[in-house]
């Protein structure tokens, strides 16, 4: 079984396993867990990370510290949108990892207090509605197996700026239900935030698109799915 196309790319090109054996079953989400989050609940986490009126825009970020996530390269386009917002704020969760000295090296070169590392947050659905535009930049097509996170961020009605990898492929859509960008590309993530910020209007298109766009991965749909394979093979 396969999570995404891009693992059934893997099993039969470089594994050479026979694609008739090969079934494709996305991921399941308890989708009103995400669109739920209630206004007091990310009140209170902008409270518990001291997070005040003026910190416009919360830039988010929920990945771990690895290399191929793509963090490096998403830190130098915050250091340039502080050049247009001044009080911008970057919130980096899932703060740890093999790639932590090098991440904590840029974020060296961050002004004071503008961003927080959070280890661990249980209320996932309200800290993704805690941030203004999020974003998810791994390093090439096949870095994520399937990649949560890009489901979780468009039901919750974030505005996400993504490269392509894992089941975004499958149906990430620039301008459509996300803002596109280049693998490795700083200056591209930059001006997909900006883009995201300054134009209300694209930014209502993707809330819009992006949750239209993840109902086909609902847990009723992934257990029908898995039922079918297993009872009725």
């Amino acid at each position: 079984m396969a999570i995404s196309k891009s693992i059934e790319e893997i099993l039969v090109a470089w594994d050479k396993a026979p694609k008739k054996k090969v079934t494709i079953i996305h991921h399941g989400f308890d989708l009103p867990y995400f669109s739920h989050a209630d206004d007091e609940r990310v009140t209170g986490l902008r409270r518990k990370y001291d997070l005040n009126a003026s910190s416009y825009p919360v830039v988010g970020v929920i990945s771990r510290y690895t290399d191929w996530k793509g963090i490096q390269f998403i830190i130098p386009a915050f250091k340039s949108l502080l050049s247009k917002y001044p009080n911008a704020h970057l919130i980096l969760a899932n703060a740890k990892g093999d790639y932590a000295r090098e991440i904590k090296t840029q974020l060296n070169t961050l002004p004071r207090g503008s961003y927080t590392e959070i280890g661990f947050e249980a209320d996932l659905a309200a800290l993704y509605r805690l941030f203004n535009v999020y974003v998810h930049a791994p390093i090439d097509a096949y870095s994520e197996a399937f990649g949560q996170t890009y489901v979780e961020a468009l039901a919750t009605g974030t505005p996400s700026v993504f490269t392509l990898s894992g089941i975004a492929r499958e149906f990430i859509r620039d301008r459509e239900n996300a803002v596109v960008v280049e693998y490795k590309n700083s200056d591209q993530i930059f001006r997909g935030l900006c883009d995201i910020l300054e134009n209300k209007e694209l930014s209502k298109a993707l809330i819009a698109g992006g949750r239209e766009s993840i109902q086909q991965f609902s847990i009723g749909k992934y257990m029908q799915e898995l039922e079918t394979l297993y009872l009725h093979p």
